[in-house]
């Protein structure tokens, strides 16, 4: 077959567009040494699909490089935006060989995309149950300063600690009235404050007639309609430290969070026990309004009439667990066994087994399997619950 003239200077990469373009040194790949800004998934997969498919400032840079960089926003830290490497992982998942993937994350380093936050090494962490598990690579979601000089952004700061404080207004659609005398304002700027998710409600008229009159038919229904201040800062404690281990409820704010929660926690559920109940929704996407979502998720489990709960005495011939000698016996077992085994665990066990068990969901599965509790103060409800999410996955693939 002869080859057409035009088939070498294909193979050719093209180019870079910019002739002022250089790639980033790996002098600056460092978070501590980066000119570019830190950023959150989002934003951060918006500025590598303008990079790579409008500017091309890359010659390399391609689909392969967009389809490593999804992956990475997926397993990404919602708002710190870091994420573990996973050489192999990303390599499977994107149906990639690993010198492909360690190509295309050199050129998102290079056009500033990613930063160094700690190098993966050979040294053996000891992570109980596992003879060597090496140091994880971590890199931090950046955007370079081209992409910011190409929209116009504002920026305060310089480095990895820069914020957008202002972005240029959209043009106004009637263009026919004109202000002649009018010398054009520039917009509002944002202001360098940290991002937060829901407004919550917070003033001087918490006292109302409206809360009165809503209290006083509450009372009449026969429910409680206040909380002690005491009991809503207990909610609020314990929804602070909810959101964390539950990804998709981490834009609500804390106020109306705890408002939902508080079914769970009149049942007695500790942090723990809230979080696994949420967790086992098995939500694989970010509802707009968490505590809602919550509230009606909730209220659709609870019963429709008190008809609908049988009590035991309704019911004689029904064995209540608690009742049951044998049962009483395994629960003394069980929770003597966790207490000698939550005696030889150290806080670092923790954090290492949640850090570096991702990549062995299967073994994490199996362990929640044979003994959930230990499973969860060791591995954590978020790992838990991708492990068992991954595994019934699984069974149902023929």
């Amino acid at each position: 077959m002869r080859r057409t003239p035009d088939a070498a200077p294909s193979r050719v990469s093209q180019p870079c567009p910019d002739s002022h373009w250089q790639p980033v040194p790996a002098s600056i790949q460092e978070v501590a040494a980066t000119a570019a800004r830190h950023a959150q998934p989002r934003a951060w997969l918006r500025a590598v699909v303008w990079l790579v498919e409008e500017a091309r400032l890359h010659p390399k840079a391609g689909e392969a490089t967009l389809r490593v960089a999804r992956d990475l926003a997926r397993r990404m830290d919602y708002v710190e935006g870091t994420v573990l490497y996973d050489l192999d992982g990303t390599a499977a998942r994107c149906a990639l060989s690993r010198a492909t993937v360690k190509r295309h994350v050199a050129y998102l380093r290079e056009l500033g995309c990613l930063a160094w936050v700690r190098h993966g090494s050979r040294r053996n962490l000891r992570l109980p149950g596992r003879a060597y598990a090496g140091t994880a690579t971590v890199y931090a979601a950046t955007i370079p300063y081209a992409y910011d000089r190409a929209h116009a952004h504002r920026i305060d700061g310089r480095g990895f600690g820069a914020r957008v404080i202002g972005v240029p207004r959209a043009p106004a659609s009637n263009t026919a009235v004109t202000r002649p005398n009018r010398r054009g304002r520039e917009p509002q700027s944002l202001g360098a404050h940290p991002r937060t998710g829901a407004v919550e409600m917070r003033g001087r008229f918490k006292d109302t007639p409206y809360r009165r009159a809503r209290a006083r038919t509450t009372a009449r229904a026969g429910g409680s309609a206040r909380r002690s201040p005491m009991q809503v800062a207990a909610d609020i404690r314990i929804a602070a430290r909810v959101r964390p281990l539950v990804p998709w409820t981490q834009s609500e704010g804390l106020r109306r969070l705890a408002h939902a929660l508080r079914p769970l926690i009149d049942e007695g559920l500790d942090t723990h026990d809230v979080a696994a109940e949420l967790t086992s929704w098995w939500i694989t996407w970010r509802p707009a309004a968490p505590a809602a979502y919550i509230t009606a998720r909730l209220r659709d489990r609870a019963p429709a009439s008190p008809y609908d709960v049988l009590s035991a005495d309704a019911c004689p011939q029904t064995v209540r667990p608690t009742g049951n000698a044998a049962w009483h016996a395994w629960l003394q077992q069980r929770d003597t066994a966790t207490d000698v085994h939550e005696n030889r665990r150290t806080d670092d066990d923790r954090r290492y087994a949640r850090l570096y068990s991702w990549d062995r969901w299967e073994e994490v599965a199996a362990h929640y399997a044979t003994n959930p509790d230990d499973a969860l103060d060791l591995y954590g409800t978020r790992l838990c619950g991708y492990a068992v999410k991954r595994a019934s996955i699984d069974r149902r693939r023929p």
